[in-house]
């Protein structure tokens, strides 16, 4: 079996170099969309479920969390807020590129769905 790759290049900023990688991204395809609102409106819905659960499923030990900068927000890391953004934001980010409305000279009556 070959071995892994060593993702640890970032040292203790790996899991927020990752998180911004993302949400970059993220970011990139929802402006493209013109959903930035959109997507700001369901992480701000999802956001309080996602801290609960999250900060319950860190005190149980469900994730160890090794490579991060130690910086605690809310008595939870720093990338996990993150996370909670980029995800949700770059699953909307690609379901807009793929199934969002696409007009031609601002005339809703061209507007069709993109496959």
């Amino acid at each position: 079996m070959a071995p892994k790759p060593d993702i640890s290049v970032f040292g203790r900023y790996t899991y927020l170099a990752t998180e911004l990688f993302w949400g970059t991204i993220a970011v990139v395809l929802l402006r493209r969309q013109n959903a930035l609102r959109k997507a700001a409106v369901t992480i701000l819905a999802l956001y309080p479920i996602a801290y609960v659960w999250d900060r319950y499923t860190l005190s149980v030990g469900v994730f160890d969390i090794k490579l991060r900068t130690g910086i605690d927000v809310a008595g939870i890391p720093l990338e996990e807020h993150l996370f909670m953004a980029v995800v949700p934001g770059l699953v909307i980010g690609f379901h807009e590129t793929i199934f969002g409305e696409e007009s031609d000279d601002g005339d809703p009556s061209l507007e069709k769905p993109r496959l």
